[in-house]
C-alpha cells in the first residue's frame, strides 16, 4: 500500500500541471460561463453519485463535461479526447501486466 501511495504521489507531482493544462486549454476553448457550467455539472454529478454510493472519478466527470461543451460548440479537440480515452482504456490492462 505504501508503494502505491508513493507511486500516486510521484505521478501527481510529475503530471499534475500537464493534466491541468490539458483540461483547461486543450480539450476545447471556452469562455468563463462555459467553464463555470462545466465545473457546476461536474460538482452536481459527483455529489449525486456520492449520495448514491457510486464510485466516481472527478477528473473523468470533468473531462466529460468539457468534452460536452466542445461538442455543443463544435470546437472539441478530438485528437486530445482520443488520447485521453486511449489512456483510460489502456491503464488497467497495463497495470495488470506490470503487476505480474
Amino acid at each position: 500500500m505504501t508503494a502505491v501511495a508513493l507511486g500516486m504521489a510521484v505521478g501527481g507531482l510529475l503530471n499534475a500541471k500537464k493534466v491541468a493544462i490539458t483540461m483547461s486549454k486543450k480539450i476545447t476553448p471556452m469562455n468563463h460561463g462555459q467553464g463555470f457550467s462545466a465545473n457546476f455539472v461536474t460538482a452536481l454529478l459527483v455529489v449525486f453519485a456520492s449520495r448514491m454510493g457510486l464510485p466516481m472519478s472527478t477528473t473523468h466527470v470533468s473531462v466529460g463535461s468539457l468534452f460536452g461543451i466542445g461538442l455543443i460548440t463544435r470546437q472539441a479537440n478530438i485528437r486530445v479526447i482520443t488520447g485521453i480515452l486511449t489512456s483510460w482504456v489502456l491503464t488497467l490492462p497495463i497495470a495488470g501486466l506490470l503487476r505480474r
